[in-house]
């Protein structure tokens, strides 16, 4: 399996506030959500679906989801699909699957009109910004 691959990228918006932790080596972790919305709607109810994702952070890009990212921002997150397991208080063995963030970034969107500044993205789903430039190969 030297071939297999595990890189995905998700983008959507928080679902809560990022929930920030210290481990006790003093690595810093970020735990949140991101709701996305799926491509087609649902047959029966003629609504689009979402699907919640978990993430996790760690180190400094844990520090900058603590930072800049809140509630409700529209996120680009890579990074690798993980599975984990745990044994449950009642003795049940539970699993995970979780997005273990590379990096978490907010899409670039074009300002307001006549700011003629571009900025952050502010949670609302927008534009992405096109690039007009030669040097870029795609």
């Amino acid at each position: 399996m030297s071939n297999a691959y595990n890189h995905v990228t998700v983008i959507g918006n928080l679902c809560n506030e990022p929930e920030f932790a210290t481990t006790q080596n003093g690595i810093s972790r970020v735990n949140f959500r991101i709701g996305v919305q799926r491509r087609f709607k649902d047959k029966a109810t003629g609504q689009r679906v979402a699907d919640f994702i978990s993430v996790v952070a760690w180190r400094n890009t844990a520090d900058f989801v603590r930072q800049y990212i809140h509630k409700g921002d529209l996120v680009v997150v890579d990074g690798e699909v993980q599975t984990r397991s745990y044994e449950a208080q009642d003795g049940t063995k539970r699993y995970v699957t979780e997005v273990n963030a590379e990096d978490v970034r907010r899409p670039i969107q074009k300002a307001s009109e006549g700011t003629g500044n571009r900025e952050q993205g502010t949670g609302m789903a927008g534009e992405f910004e096109e690039v007009d430039d030669p040097e870029i190969p795609f």
